[in-house]
């Protein structure tokens, strides 16, 4: 059985009845886990084991995992610091900022992959504006060559330690105040000033460095009318056409309240996967998830296919191998002595 369209969530600690009928469907093609799926190390490695075993070739399993305020899993796992705190450490010293990016990529994937999570979606390559309630210090640095330079070093990161980079939110969500999960922002930018935010896009297409994408719920009024996750124009003409991407695209949560003004919850993933979407999020809605599935089951896309199959992630080191190691000792030591660095904020 081929991976679906569909990516979503479960309830807990291991699998239900109801979830292994659910992940059997056609249209399912990944399980996204929360904090509310871990408890321990060992317990999420057999949740993952579990999902994996259901199918063939095996659901992908991913994870919200970049650092800092978005760590899904922390008791025995390394505390990754906020990547602005990575930026800053590139101002001071850039070569210095680009080791720690490189490091907290490998770390993150080091730790995922022992536990067999395939995917983390990140690095978060948008523009620290300063203004975003969501994105804030989750953003590498306000200068787009900045960002470039250090999400290229974390995917390298990623990648050396057998898991993919996941790039987001495409073409940009700092330039917003407003919470996609809450509402839906508009970005009244015009195209020249939004051509920054996706210059970071550009310089990882051209390295090779990303094989994802994931839209962002915003509209950018002055070039396009529909939100990026289901608009053609961002994905077939910038994203696809003039960055030249070839990998996997995928649509942010469609629970997420900014896109409820675009029907039901099957008629906002046929509309993403008709504007060039791969795989769409349904998450924190069983029945949400029961819809989108009952009406994507009989949806195929071949290139979607072999797209996705290449985010399945690759060696799995054993945890305590992984542990014992010198490399995760000093990069562990390393970030223990970060986590102790106050956030500073500048006044208004």
């Amino acid at each position: 059985m081929s991976l679906g369209p569909v990516m979503l969530d479960i309830e807990g600690l291991s699998l239900s009845p109801a979830d292994r009928d659910l992940l059997r469907e056609p249209a399912v093609g990944g399980v996204i886990l929360f904090t509310r799926n871990y408890e321990s190390p060992e317990q999420i490695a057999d949740l993952v084991g579990e999902i994996r075993a259901l199918r063939s070739p095996p659901l992908l399993v991913a994870v919200d995992h970049e650092g800092g305020r978005v760590q899904r899993f922390r008791d025995g796992f390394t505390a990754i610091p906020p990547m602005r705190f990575i930026g800053r450490e590139f101002d001071r010293n850039p070569e210095s900022g680009l080791q720690a990016a490189r490091e907290a990529g490998w770390m993150i994937a080091s730790e995922l992959r022992a536990v067999g999570v395939d995917l983390c979606f990140a690095p978060c390559v948008d523009l620290d504006w300063g203004i975003s309630e969501i994105i804030g210090n989750r953003s590498f640095h306000r200068k787009a060559d900045a960002v470039a330079d250090l999400s290229n070093a974390f995917a390298r990161g990623l990648r050396s330690a057998g898991m993919a980079a996941v790039a987001k939110h495409f073409p940009g969500h700092g330039a917003v105040i407003a919470d996609s999960h809450l509402k839906l922002p508009v970005d009244r930018r015009d195209y020249g000033v939004v051509l920054d935010d996706m210059r970071p896009y550009e310089r990882l297409v051209n390295n090779g460095a990303i094989a994802g994408v994931m839209l962002a719920h915003i509209v950018y009024e002055q070039i396009d009318a529909k939100p990026a996750g289901f608009s053609e124009y961002w994905i077939q003409r910038e994203l696809r056409t003039r960055l030249g991407f070839g990998g996997a695209v995928f649509c942010d949560d469609l629970s997420m309240k900014a896109t409820r003004d675009y029907g039901p919850m099957a008629e906002r993933g046929r509309l993403a996967l008709a504007a060039g979407c791969d795989m769409i999020l349904v998450c924190n809605d069983r029945d949400a998830a029961h819809e989108a599935v009952d009406a994507l089951s009989d949806y195929s896309n071949p290139l979607s296919l072999v797209r996705l199959a290449r985010l399945h992630g690759t060696g799995h080191p054993l945890r305590e191998t992984l542990m014992a190691s010198e490399e995760w000792r000093s990069v562990n030591e390393r970030f223990a002595h970060w986590s102790d660095r106050p956030e500073f904020h500048l006044d208004a």
